[in-house]
């Protein structure tokens, strides 16, 4: 049997952009400093409300309409998140009953910001075991509950006011994790490709617990009783921290080490590859990993400008650019690569 390909391709973000020049009413920051250090430029936010399934839903109708087949075609959903509706349970089986098909088995994953990679190799497993034929993979995040403001109506631009001294200085200590987030949505409908020699083609994958600290939540985990509590949530340890400048070195240094291997195992040279579509981090990284493995700017594009980081939805939501621009088409081989917190990291390769 044929690797997975994908057939169809969806995204969906919440609102209006949220410009840098509206996180600078509620912190220290300027459009300058965060283009200057992200390449961000504007993100989306998701309303009080509305969870990473209620985002995935019109992402997935996309996609399905883009594959043109229906809801009912589907019979496996892989959810990831890393920002899901509930503690439990898991927001796979919330999407798999708002687009009507109970019953399909759903698999919510935790790679975050790696998860595409990880998922690939999981879907084509379960279609060349026969488990499933076509799988719905999804990546949504709603980061809006870890944001350190309060004034949600002048982010929004729906407000104009002073903001509390109190509440400026706590912004402010969270500057440098706040300005990258946004939320959105994207989804993949994957199938076995029709065409020999096409579909997916290997991934490799990585985690290393022994560096979790670079990126996670000190609080809010059930190595407490209870697992959440005042004294946390005044302290702000639901807030991920973040090593960024340590965070950036490995990241680059694991990313470009495994494309290389990839590439050395499978017997192909990085010139054969037609687009790297990374995970939309940062773009200092993105840069710092193309320069390190060689990349011509063009066949490494970026969105991250007009989204920020959406963690599992990045490389979903650029995937589903590049088709609808056509950037990428029918026999392009394409490499998926992503790090994010675990750490977990990964390379997976496809051709279309």
């Amino acid at each position: 049997m044929n690797g997975i390909t994908i057939v169809g391709t969806g995204h969906y973000v919440p609102g209006n952009p949220v410009l840098n020049e509206a996180l600078a009413r509620v912190m220290d920051t300027s459009d300058e400093w965060i283009r200057s250090r992200t390449g961000i430029q504007q993100r989306y936010f998701a309303e009080d409300g509305q969870g990473p399934s209620d985002l995935a839903l019109p992402a997935c109708k996309s996609a399905l309409n883009n594959a043109q087949i229906d809801a009912s075609d589907v019979d496996y959903i892989i959810f990831a998140t890393m920002t899901p509706d509930h503690f439990f349970p898991g927001s796979g089986a919330l999407l798999g009953s708002k687009l009507g098909i109970h019953g399909v088995p759903a698999l919510d994953i935790r790679q975050q910001c790696a998860a595409i990679p990880y998922a690939l190799q999981l879907a084509n497993g379960l279609v060349q075991s026969g488990a499933a034929e076509t799988i719905l993979l999804v990546g949504a995040e709603v980061h809006a509950g870890f944001m350190p403001w309060v004034d949600w109506d002048i982010v929004r631009s729906q407000a104009e006011r002073e903001v509390a001294p109190e509440a400026y200085a706590r912004a402010n200590r969270h500057r440098g994790l706040a300005v990258v987030f946004g939320d959105g949505a994207a989804a993949m409908v994957l199938r076995a490709s029709d065409t020999p020699d096409r579909g997916f083609v290997a991934a490799e994958l990585h985690s290393d617990g022994s560096a979790f600290d670079h990126l996670f939540v000190p609080g809010v985990g059930f190595r407490r009783i209870p697992y959440v509590t005042p004294e946390a949530l005044e302290a702000d340890e639901h807030i991920p921290q973040m090593r960024g400048p340590s965070l950036l070195k490995k990241a680059v240094q694991t990313l470009s080490r495994t494309v290389r291997s990839i590439c050395e195992i499978q017997g192909i040279s990085q010139a054969d590859i037609d687009c790297f579509i990374p995970h939309q981090a940062n773009d200092r990284i993105n840069r710092a990993v193309r320069d390190a493995l060689k990349i011509p700017p063009e066949k490494i594009p970026s969105n991250i400008a007009r989204f920020g980081n959406t963690s599992a939805a990045t490389i979903g939501i650029l995937t589903d650019e590049l088709r609808r621009e056509g950037r990428i088409r029918e026999g392009d081989l394409l490499c998926f690569l992503g790090i994010g917190a675990g750490l977990n990291w990964g390379v997976a390769l496809m051709r279309l």
